[in-house]
């Protein structure tokens, strides 16, 4: 798969699970060239994933071989411009995203055209569309009373296109609030930004033949705006979690750990995971924090890792959060306010009057002070309100739950929380549950069993390879050096292949192993694949003593189990230790 728009999550591979979110897209996008779609909107707070699974909806469509929609990305940035130069980038961005999927050309994605290319293009190609279009740009730009008309010529681009070709567009628009926040009418950005500018999509939102797909880090904002602009029903609301399931979280913790070079155990891979409730941003902040001494191969490593996310002001996870925080704080600077947010986010399981929170917290203010309050946490999205407008609770998100009792509760309650305290109590109880999880690890093998292999491998110091499969021949303890994932080699005929793991000993043994993590039982073409690739290595490396060995989680035909046997591979369908 080609990722002609970089993505924000870096290496492709981060991107892990989502898998209810794509079950859902996926019958959104295949109504799409029916027409029967109806426009988006995702709404998630700050560092949820929402950019990353745009993003990659964006790449599968434009590597679909069918080709039936044509997407279209643009993210609204947190910086003052003006809507002249905004008419000129949007316009740009879409024609050669336009030009770049009709030419499965990939560079006009990742650099734009500019208008005088786009027009040579459109010369090129007989397409008076592009050509009309640029040259309304440049004979109107300076015609003060024409700048509103390049604008709307701009947006409305990808449903003019789809119109006039008979195609169908995905128009993703990523934080589309900031377009109401940081676009202005002034050409020096003086004054106020044009808040009414998101009205340019009212009718667009509907329509059919180029649906948008929009997303938003600030809910209560972007739903006033999308209410007070659109109207009800032109963009159904998405919402949004920033938790993954709980085995795509440890899949997301040993994903981190291998690209990012962090040693961990089975055992901690699965601390980080509940500690971090299987938040991949959380998980990849203590992958990557600086904490001195940092060690994430012990229970207190884990444990210092997780509480300097949290209580470290400096530290990543902690910043983010204080976006938000600090700037209700600002408005609602004072005791009250905290000790009702901390009490909501610690009880979000149910709704509160300002009544009830009077009674419950004993506050010294009367009842619509409490709730003027309460609206400001609303409209920083650190609360959310029910049908009726007096009910109030804490957002259903636990890593906010940690941020402010690590920042609020001493100065509430004058005693510092005990946040390593609580983390260890959730190890050792953790530490209970791991046991009986020791005997449901094909459930997890099931999904990523090289990395759970390589892991044990480098966390023993020496042990036997019959440790982990039968039918071993060489029952001496290996001392593992360097245990590499997915490394390829290559034949003398030129073609490439893969192995699952690569295992290198001290002694000059090395421990090739094939991975397969279907459940029907394997055929013995397949293992005799395996044995083409160990006799290929061996052929560069004809110094190595060869130990190799197959997983397969649904176990073996008889002859290719009596091929492994012939041939010495070590079989395992169950890890026995790990």
């Amino acid at each position: 798969m080609q990722y002609p728009l970089t993505e924000k999550i870096g290496e492709p591979a981060l991107f892990v699970g989502r898998e209810p979110a794509f079950k859902s897209f996926n019958k959104w996008l295949a109504n799409i060239p029916k027409r029967l779609s109806k426009s988006r909107v995702i709404i998630a707070r700050r560092k949820s994933g929402k950019t990353a699974f745009v993003q990659r909806i964006f790449n599968q469509l434009w590597n679909e071989e069918n080709r039936a929609i044509i997407p279209f990305y643009f993210e609204f940035g947190e910086n003052k411009m003006w809507y002249l130069n905004l008419a000129i980038d949007y316009y740009c961005a879409f024609a050669s995203q336009y030009i770049s999927f009709m030419t499965r050309n990939p560079q006009w994605i990742k650099q734009s055209l500019s208008l005088e290319q786009i027009r040579e293009f459109g010369v090129s190609q007989s397409m008076t569309p592009l050509i009309d279009d640029v040259d309304f740009f440049i004979q109107n730009h300076k015609v003060e009373g024409l700048r509103g008309l390049m604008w709307k010529r701009a947006c409305s681009a990808p449903h003019r296109f789809a119109d006039l070709y008979d195609q169908r567009i995905l128009v993703i628009l990523d934080e589309f609030q900031y377009i109401s926040q940081f676009i202005y009418r002034d050409e020096k950005c003086e004054g106020k930004p044009d808040e009414t500018l998101i009205a340019s999509y009212h009718s667009l939102s509907e329509s059919k033949i180029a649906p948008m797909l929009v997303t938003g880090s600030y809910a209560n904002l972007l739903s006033k705006l999308i209410n007070r602009y659109f109207g009800a029903g032109r963009l159904k609301q998405i919402r949004f979690s920033p938790y993954l399931t709980p085995d795509e979280g440890l899949q997301a913790v040993y994903q981190y750990a291998h690209y990012y070079g962090e040693a961990i155990t089975n055992e901690t891979a699965l601390q980080i995971n509940e500690l971090c409730m299987a938040d991949p941003f959380f998980i990849s902040c203590v992958i990557l924090n600086e904490l001195e001494g940092k060690d994430l191969t012990t229970s207190e490593g884990v444990v210092n890792s997780v509480n300097y996310e949290i209580s470290a002001k400096t530290a990543e996870m902690s910043q983010n959060w204080a976006i938000y925080i600090e700037h209700t704080v600002a408005r609602a600077n004072n005791l009250n306010a905290k000790r009702m947010l901390l009490y909501l986010s610690k009880h979000n399981d149910h709704y509160f009057t300002p009544q009830s929170l009077k009674s419950e917290l004993n506050l010294d203010l009367e009842p619509n002070e409490i709730y003027r309050q309460l609206m400001i946490l609303k409209e920083a999205d650190l609360i959310e309100q029910g049908m009726a407008d007096i009910d109030f609770k804490g957002l259903q998100d636990g890593t906010l739950n940690l941020v402010l009792r690590n920042r609020f509760e001493k100065e509430i309650k004058t005693v510092a929380p005990k946040m390593k305290q609580d983390f260890s109590q959730e190890i050792a109880d953790l530490t209970h549950k791991n046991r009986q999880l020791q005997g449901n690890v094909n459930h997890y093998a099931g999904k990523f069993a090289e990395h759970i292999l390589a892991v044990a491998f480098r966390s023993r110091k020496r042990f036997a390879l019959s440790q982990f499969f039968k039918n071993v021949l060489d029952t001496t303890p290996l001392n593992l050096q360097k245990v590499k994932e997915r490394v390829l080699i290559q034949r003398e005929d030129g073609k490439t292949m893969e192995l699952d793991i690569v295992a290198e000993s001290a002694c000059g043994r090395v421990v090739l192993v094939e991975v397969k993590k279907t459940k029907p039982p394997i055929s013995l073409t397949l293992v005799e694949d395996f044995q083409e690739k160990v006799e290929i290595y061996q052929s560069q490396f004809p110094n190595a003593i060869i130990l190799p060995a197959y997983f397969s989680r649904g176990g073996f035909v008889v002859k290719a189990q009596d091929f492994c046997i012939k041939h010495g591979i070590g079989m395992a369908e169950e890890f026995l230790e790990w």
